[in-house]
């Protein structure tokens, strides 16, 4: 069990290590090439920091684990979203460019639809992996064809997150070792985490719903939070909402495209988890919608609601006997209380923006 332990610690290190050379090194390229930092957050450090997921789904699918495959990459969106958007919010509200609210965020809702639809059968096979990457692609190309369109005019933006401009060289070095360590931090990761699912009697779902999916998204924390102490919020939130379209798009759509036999779907996944994975998506479109800004206090809802969530997978599990008093409270109590103050605050806040629209009227 230690060294288990210890293969799991030294996973999540590698797999820091390469998602932050390879976010490196992809921002120097891409400022090279004079998009925005939207775009950068959306495309270029998204997909960089969506590696960990990539090289942890491979590697279950290879062990014959897609249990563990699946949870990795619907957990990820949920952590990312609710935790890790969240927090970023709690350290400063982000705010939200109307590019993210009409065209970013819609297409992740659409491409989160479209998981759940070609879920609903027990497996994401061939046409179905092609139907997500086709997804993954459409959005890429858009999205660069939007920021080299408004770039032309923007300023210059920042070669690196989190670091001095790198030398073109570097960069490309930075690339191929981040590639390096994430594939063996993969495996070390999911070697751990398999064996201590089969010790404990836990599911590889579950497993990956939680501590896989939480390690493998510390790339995407650390950017987030890097880029908004930075000043650069939009490109914390276009890295989330960009990884999120990536990890349906590339992370499952690839291994399904290149295993004939597909990735299975659990229904306990079917059941609960996927269709909360939409419905936070979903939550960022009344958010983002109505002021262009996620605050502090709808930060904190986001991790309050991912904490909750944890609690549960914890307690299902396990099956511990606060199961069903916890399940009550939160079916009959919090989320009718959540929803009854989301359906208030966006009432109040569409009527703020009509007020603020509205000719003010003629003096008498």
């Amino acid at each position: 069990m230690l060294l288990d332990i210890a293969f799991i610690v030294a996973g999540l290190v590698l797999l820091v290590a390469g998602g932050e050379a390879l976010v490196r090194g992809a921002s120097t390229l891409a400022a090279k090439v004079g998009i925005s930092p939207l775009v950068i957050g959306l495309v270029v450090v998204s997909a960089a920091t969506s590696a960990p997921e990539l090289a942890v789904t491979l590697d279950a699918v290879l062990q014959g684990e897609p249990d563990l495959a699946l949870g990795n990459v619907v957990g990820s969106n949920i952590v990312n979203v609710l935790f890790i958007l969240g927090l970023s919010a709690i350290v400063m509200p982000l705010v939200i460019k109307r590019q993210l609210v009409r065209f970013d965020i819609p297409v992740m809702v659409g491409i989160s639809v479209l998981l759940v639809a070609v879920s609903l059968d027990g497996v994401i096979g061939l046409l179905d992996g092609v139907l997500l990457l086709a997804g993954l692609g459409v959005h890429t190309v858009m999205s660069i064809v939007i920021g080299r369109r408004e770039g032309a005019a923007a300023e210059p933006v920042e070669p690196a997150l989190n670091s001095k401009p790198v030398p073109l060289w570097l960069a490309l070095l930075l690339l191929v070792a981040g590639i390096a360590l994430l594939v063996l931090g993969a495996r070390l990761l999911v070697d751990g985490a398999v064996s201590i699912a089969t010790a404990l009697g836990i599911s590889s779902l579950v497993i990956g719903l939680t501590v896989v999916a939480v390690g493998t998204s510390l790339p995407e924390l650390a950017t987030s939070i890097i880029a908004v102490r930075r000043g650069e919020r939009d490109m914390a939130v276009g890295n989330i909402v960009g990884s999120n379209i990536f990890n349906i798009g590339m992370v499952l759509g690839l291994p399904a495209i290149l295993f004939g036999q597909g990735i299975p779907v659990p229904p306990a996944a079917i059941a609960l988890d996927l269709p909360l994975m939409l419905a936070t998506a979903l939550a960022l479109l009344p958010i983002a919608f109505t002021g262009f800004v996620i605050a502090r206090w709808e930060g904190g809802l986001f991790v309050a609601l991912y904490i909750a969530y944890t609690v549960y997978l914890v307690l299902a599990s396990t099956q511990h006997a606060a199961l069903a008093g916890f399940t009550d409270v939160m079916l009959w109590f919090v989320l009718p209380l959540l929803a009854m103050t989301l359906v208030a605050v966006t009432a109040f806040e569409v009527g703020v923006r009509r007020g603020r629209r509205s000719p003010a009227p003629p003096p008498d």
